[in-house]
């Protein structure tokens, strides 16, 4: 968890520099979207403590459920801007589809169940984003 901006090449780099006999690495970046309203932030809120345990877990799961090699996951909090960073994952494993699936067990985690609140901020006032049943769909398949 961090407020402040990543390197996106430099973090993929350091974790792929640091894994050892490893086959795969595969990394994933989400960036904050524009929406039709004109978005001007999204503001992330999180409880410390609370996520990075949460996180901490999801990442631990993923390890017993494949055979990985180390997981990162990176996410930011505050006010962000259309078109930056907001997290990343990245896996490693000898194989990849097991760092694949990973990332995709974790993706679809942060985004339904990761202990997160944004709120969007438009021109014309701020909402709360709610939960939305696609995500609730795609972390159901695993």
């Amino acid at each position: 968890m961090q407020e402040e901006a990543f390197d996106l090449g430099a973090e993929v780099n350091d974790f792929t520099s640091r894994q050892s006999g490893m086959g795969a690495v595969v990394s994933f970046t989400g960036i904050v979207r524009d929406i039709a309203a004109g978005l001007e932030a999204m503001q992330i809120e999180h409880y410390p403590g609370m996520t990075e345990k949460a996180l901490a877990g999801i990442a631990e799961e993923a390890s017993a459920r494949w055979s990985l090699g180390d997981v990162l996951v990176i996410h930011r909090h505050g006010a962000l801007a259309p078109d930056e960073m907001i997290m990343m994952v990245a896996t490693s494993s000898p194989h990849r589809a097991d760092a694949f699936q990973a990332a995709e067990f974790l993706m679809d985690y942060l985004k339904s169940r990761a202990p997160f609140w944004k709120k969007e901020v438009t021109r014309d006032g701020a909402d709360w984003v709610d939960a939305k049943d696609a995500d609730e769909d795609a972390l159901s398949r695993w």
